[in-house]
């Protein structure tokens, strides 16, 4: 069973996404800030990281900073999902390693496990 660590500090979401990952049949893990995301991360070891950007304590970017830059972490796969949508902050997030990055209001909870799925595969 493959794991996903959801970092998200929006309850409603995080819950939503959780429970929608479990009945796919996903293992889940919470996180609810960037410190606990960096913790989650090294102690679950996931399959992959579902990452929010704007979180308390540390945020998104320095979260996926920190994974690419320690060698166990770094392969994990990283999908950004943030409200977050200038070309910028997406260009800056697929740079520094994410494997893609979707804009919460664009994205179903659907349509985000077919992502999730992409990339696992």
């Amino acid at each position: 069973m493959k794991k996903i660590l959801v970092v998200e500090d929006d309850k409603f979401l995080r819950e939503l996404i959780s429970q929608k990952l479990a009945k796919e049949g996903y293992d889940v893990a919470e996180a609810v800030d960037g410190e606990k995301g960096i913790e989650s991360v090294r102690s679950e070891n996931p399959d992959l990281v579902l990452l929010d950007l704007i979180l308390p304590g540390i945020d998104g970017f320095e979260v996926l900073a920190k994974m690419k830059a320690d060698p166990k972490l770094a392969e994990v796969p990283v999908i950004i999902l943030s409200n977050l949508g200038q070309k910028d902050d997406i260009e800056k997030g697929l740079e520094m390693g994410a494997n893609d990055y979707l804009i919460k209001a664009h994205f179903t909870p659907g349509e985000i496990i077919e992502k999730i799925e992409a990339v696992l595969k």
